[in-house]
């Protein structure tokens, strides 16, 4: 046993860069799960600066002066927050307001549909069933509403977390996206000079986060845009409130978009029923979802490395669970992250296996 592990770990750790890449690793591991509170204004800081550093690298190729492009991209930035702020949160906090006072309605009609259930299909559902999914249901209602009450009266803390993000965000950005290369040079003044695998790894990740990041920003303004225009058109309610949710869906692949659909069926469902609207609805959400996974990312995440499906899955669920909605977001990067780090790390192999796959080239060659 002390042997395998010892050419394990002469394989994977024998190089000093090898060693050092798993210690910066471990160390930043430690240091997002135990200050990542702390540090949440730099982190989302850094993420608006990985966005915008595409609209300051545009404006330089088109010869404007660095200063001049940091300043502009930064009014950009704080013109879309205040429309957002000033038009559309407004908006979203009323819709959202609206529906949980209508919530109770439909309840009622929906335990009403229940009811019906045993009547109509008595070999399938009994009435003793329905009652228990209307407790269940009537409990999760009653610990949402708790959640809600409880968040009401925690309101004060969280407007004061708001502010302090609007102020300090912004300022970070700034600073990220003027001095961004003398805080790299900095940074890699305290690594060693030959460093060809955490280069190679800084350069993947640079271009795939960078890629991410502004693709999916994109993603969800246009999927959240074309998603409350067309409830809108339809005659929707709550059509910007819904909106956003479908372009926030995207932030989780696949299981959004699945997730997404629940809300938006039931509450097309209780306002129209089984009638042509609904199904316009129901017709309209999926050829959304159609353009968004067929058209859309592909356009703005070609240059993203291709991953599997149950991959992506995964790095959600895992980074998810570990670090709530930002490690949602960042799935994908960490799971890119983790790929450029196996595929870069370095190895060296024992004499023998060194001679044997000699051996075997020289057989593939002849």
């Amino acid at each position: 046993m002390l042997t395998v592990f010892k050419n394990w770990m002469e394989r994977y750790f024998a190089d000093e860069e090898a060693v050092l890449v798993a210690v910066l690793l471990v160390v930043g591991f430690l240091v997002v799960i135990q200050l990542g509170g702390v540090l949440a204004p730099m982190i989302t800081a850094v993420i608006i600066a990985f966005m915008m550093q595409g609209v300051v690298a545009r404006l330089t190729q088109w010869g404007v002066s660095h200063s001049i492009a940091v300043s502009l991209a930064f009014v950009l930035l704080a013109g879309s927050m205040l429309i957002g702020l000033v038009y559309i949160v407004p908006v979203v906090w009323e819709q959202a307001n609206n529906l949980v006072r209508e919530t109770p309605r439909m309840l009622a009609e929906g335990q009403s549909l229940l009811m019906l259930l045993p009547e109509r299909y008595p070999a399938l559902v009994s009435e003793t069933q329905v009652n228990d999914l209307i407790s269940v249901l009537h409990k999760r209602m009653g610990e949402a509403g708790q959640v809600v009450l409880s968040f009401s009266l925690a309101q004060i803390p969280i407007l004061i977390s708001v502010l302090i993000y609007l102020v300090l965000v912004p300022i970070l950005v700034f600073f990220f996206l003027k001095d961004a290369d003398l805080m790299l040079r900095w940074l890699g003044s305290m690594l060693p000079r030959k460093r060809p695998v955490m280069t190679q790894i800084w350069a993947e990740m640079n271009l795939q986060i960078a890629n991410y990041v502004r693709g999916k920003f994109i993603e969800i303004v246009i999927v959240a845009g074309v998603s409350a225009i067309c409830f809108g058109v339809l005659g929707l309610k709550y059509a910007l409130l819904l909106g956003v949710v479908v372009g926030l869906s995207v932030l989780v692949p696949y299981i959004g978009a699945a997730v997404v659909t629940v809300p938006v069926a039931a509450i097309g469902f209780f306002q129209w029923g089984w009638s042509s609207d609904f199904f316009y609805l129901l017709l309209a959400y999926a050829i959304i979802q159609a353009l968004d996974g067929n058209v859309l990312v592909p356009l703005l995440f070609s240059e993203a490395v291709k991953m599997h499906p149950v991959a992506i899955i995964l790095a959600v669920l895992v980074f998810g669970g570990l670090w709530g909605l930002w490690g949602v977001f960042f799935a994908i990067p960490l799971a890119t992250l983790v790929n450029a780090v196996i595929n870069a790390w370095p190895t060296r192999l024992p004499p023998g296996e060194q001679s044997a796959e000699l051996d075997a080239d020289e057989v593939d060659l002849a």
